[in-house]
Parts: C-alpha cells; sequence; structure tokens
C-alpha cells in the first residue's frame, strides 16, 4: 500500500506522520520546497508545541516510510490520495476561495491510479464535493468517480497545538456517495484513528464540519458581548464565566482579544455561502462581534495609555503575540494583525513579540521580549503564550517608559497588575 498527502501544512504533516507509522509508505507533495527539504531530513517544518509529531516523523523518515517531494507525478502509484490543502474566503466578500484546491485537483488528476481512493480533509462549503470537486478531479484524470475511483470527504478535526491527538483520537465524519467508497475509506482512517467514524453523505458531511466551528464562533461571541456589558458594569467577565457555569447545561465560553485560526473565522462563511435563501442572521452577526474584539483591544490601549499620562499618537505599543494560539506559530486569521492595524491607524508606533511566528510583510516579529519592552509606553498581550505568563512584572516596569497594561486573555488579575505600578485595562475586566 502507498498512501499521498497532497499538501504538508497543519493537516497534511500529521497525517503523514501518522500514517507512516501505520507500516505504510507515504509520500507528501507540496509546492514549497522548504517544506519538503524539512520532511525529508525528518525534521517538523510546524513551529511551535506539536508533541508527538518530530519523533513519528523522524521514525518514518529514518525507516524510509515517508518521503516528500514537490512532484505531483509521484502520485502515479498511490493506492489512497488525501488532499489537505487550504481552502481560505475572500476578505471582502467572504465567498469560498479555491484556487488551492482546484490546483491541487488539477495535479493528482493526470496521475491518478485506476481503483485509488480520494479523500478530500479541506474544509468546504456546502455541496462543493458535488459541484466542484468530482467534476474538476474527473476532467483531469479522464476517469470517472465510483466507477474508476473512489471519492470520499473526511474533513479534518485538528487543533493547532493538538495535531497529533485530535487526529488519532477524535471521531470523524465520513462523507461516502456509495458502500463501496465507505468501506475503503474506513479501512484506510480505521489504521491510524481511534475514534469512531460516522458515515454519511457529501453534504451532510460538508454541513457538519462547518457547523462545528459556525458553533463555536457564536459561543464565542456571546462571551465576547458579555465580556463587553461585565467591561461597562465594572465587573469580572471571567469571575462571571466561573458562575454561569456552576449552573446545570451551561457551559460559557472564555473572552478573549478576538478569534483566528483557519477555521472559525472562515467556517461560518462557508457554511452561509451556498444557503441563500435562508438569508441567515444570527452566525453573520456573531461574526461581527467576534471581528469587532482587536478593535475594541485598541480602544483599551488607548484607554490605559491616556491613565498612565501619554497619548496614542507617537506611544510605543508592544504586542505580545502575533500567533492566534498560544503554543504555536500559527498566524492564520490572528486576531493581531487586525488590532496592530487599529493601533497604527490611531498613531501608535508598535512593536511585536512572539516565541513562534515568522515575520511576515508588515509585521516584524522580535524573539527579544526585553527589547521590545524597552522604551514601551504600554503593552497588550494578545496571545497567551507560557512566556507572558511567566513575565517578569518588575523587569517590565523597569524597562518600560509609561505603565500601560492591557490583558486581551486574562493572563494576569488586575489588581496584582496594578500593585505593581501599571495602570491596567482587560477584556471583560472593570477599572483597577
Amino acid at each position: 500500500m502507498k498512501v499521498a498527502i497532497v499538501g504538508l501544512g497543519y493537516v497534511g504533516v500529521p497525517v503523514a506522520a501518522s500514517v507512516a507509522a501505520t507500516g505504510v509508505d507515504v509520500v507528501g507533495i507540496d509546492i514549497d520546497p522548504a517544506r519538503v527539504r524539512a520532511v525529508n531530513a525528518g525534521r517538523n517544518p510546524l513551529r511551535g508545541k506539536e508533541p508527538g509529531i518530530h519523533p513519528l516523523l523522524q521514525e518514518g523518515v529514518s525507516k524510509g516510510r515517508l518521503v516528500a517531494s514537490t512532484d505531483p507525478a509521484e502520485i502515479g502509484d498511490a493506492d489512497v490520495v488525501v488532499v489537505c490543502v487550504e481552502t481560505p474566503i475572500d476578505s471582502t466578500t467572504h465567498d469560498p476561495q479555491y484556487r488551492a484546491l482546484k490546483a491541487a485537483l488539477g495535479s493528482v488528476g493526470p496521475h491518478l491510479k485506476r481503483g485509488a481512493l480520494v479523500s478530500i480533509e479541506s474544509t468546504l462549503a456546502p455541496g462543493t464535493m458535488e459541484k466542484l470537486v468530482r467534476p474538476t478531479l474527473e476532467r483531469a484524470s479522464q476517469k470517472r468517480a465510483g466507477r474508476d475511483f473512489s471519492l470520499v470527504h473526511c474533513p479534518e478535526r485538528i487543533t493547532a497545538g493538538k495535531l497529533l491527538y485530535n487526529l488519532t483520537n477524535l471521531d470523524r465524519v465520513l462523507g461516502a456517495p456509495d458502500a463501496r467508497s465507505a468501506a475503503k475509506a474506513k479501512a484506510f482512517y480505521g489504521r491510524f484513528v481511534k475514534g469512531g467514524l460516522h458515515v454519511t453523505d457529501w453534504t451532510t458531511a460538508e454541513v457538519a464540519k462547518t457547523v462545528e466551528n459556525a458553533y463555536w464562533d457564536v459561543q464565542i461571541a456571546f462571551a465576547n458581548e458579555v465580556a463587553l456589558i461585565s467591561e461597562e458594569l465594572g465587573v469580572d467577565a471571567y469571575r462571571v464565566r466561573e458562575l454561569v457555569n456552576t449552573c446545570p447545561y451551561r457551559s460559557m465560553l472564555v473572552p478573549g482579544a478576538g478569534v483566528g485560526g483557519h477555521c472559525i473565522p472562515k467556517d461560518p462563511w462557508l457554511l452561509i455561502s451556498s444557503a441563500t435563501g435562508a438569508k441567515p442572521e444570527l452566525i453573520p452577526l456573531a461574526r461581527g462581534i467576534n471581528d469587532y474584539m482587536p478593535k475594541r483591544m485598541a480602544r483599551l490601549v488607548e484607554e490605559a495609555l491616556l491613565a498612565a499620562g501619554r497619548k496614542m499618537k507617537g506611544a510605543k505599543v508592544a504586542v505580545l503575540g502575533f500567533a492566534f494560539r498560544e503554543g504555536t506559530e500559527d498566524a492564520r486569521n490572528t486576531p493581531s494583525r487586525p488590532f496592530i492595524q487599529e493601533l497604527r491607524r490611531r498613531g501608535a508606533d508598535v512593536a511585536i513579540h512572539d516565541p513562534y511566528a515568522r515575520t511576515e510583510r508588515g509585521y516584524v516579529i522580535s524573539r527579544d521580549l526585553d527589547e521590545v519592552l524597552r522604551g514601551a509606553d504600554g503593552l497588550a498581550i494578545v496571545t497567551a503564550h507560557d512566556a507572558y505568563r511567566r513575565l517578569d512584572l518588575k523587569k517590565a516596569r523597569r524597562l518600560m517608559r509609561h505603565r500601560a497594561f492591557v490583558d486581551g486573555r486574562n493572563v494576569f488579575e488586575g489588581p496584582e497588575v496594578v500593585r505593581r505600578g501599571f495602570v491596567y485595562r482587560g477584556i471583560g475586566k472593570g477599572e483597577f
């Protein structure tokens, strides 16, 4: 058996490593030569804390079971092809953007082996398997799905920082058009997935995946709205949450500086993109609340700076955290970007620190926390990295010029920070 993994990102890397660990020959295909080189050297191309992936990659490469390539012709003798490419949305219209998916299908098709199983793990808007994936793959391969190859949709359920655990332990939804395709897919995924495999049709699988993240987005928006109300009333939203959750059947989520990641800010739009007659209202409203939180953070920075004796214009603000999730490098749709943009729009000079995330166009990221804090008029925690939980407040106070402190992730208790000589503001917190 040979398996080809198309796309060596946050989904493809753990899938490739996990499948190779079952004794199967795996080839990973990616257009990024740097990622290919890293995998072939047995290195995890993903930064941040991802328990278990590095040794699994090393084992697969050292035993000759896992190789990576930029050449899609390597797919030619694969019995299973797993497509794990990004499916973003347009930042203005929120319409699905399937350039990477179409390119991947176009590269797979000409080399697709007769009788192979193709599994799409990328998240899709409802109807995409039927309207786009099947016809694109059939045209590119000159083969017919269901007759010459099997085609299923098994959307990933991974989370940055828990990639390997989620991949191998969580239940999966498996969309298949017929019993034969479902059986082949169950046999494949059963090799490395310990959770249950729930078989349904393509469209139901697409809806289930996008609803999962739309549900989470709506729940976060509720928590964020409670945080905004709590700020006005001068109470602690995190304490409110603890008390609410003592009531049976209540599970209020944690508010914060904004929602990021590849899935949650995107999948609600994928869900409603094909529901033109339903006219959804709640899901877009929740998106708007969550998108507002970085702007609220910027307003809190301005308030804290003024209370510390400094105007926003020309002030140096140290932004702590660029990745959307603590302990990872993952900066996809991070709330740090709109937060930084809003700070700059208001005239601030921004210095960014993150222990994992990489510098990108418009955002220079430092690994030197002292340098970022030196001469700063204010600091703002956007990502709850461990380094910030261990922040030496006494040293930070000494390095900074003015002492405005804004906490977007409830990393510190307000009174503790105030005792150290800072002006403190926080998402979901009253003034101290």
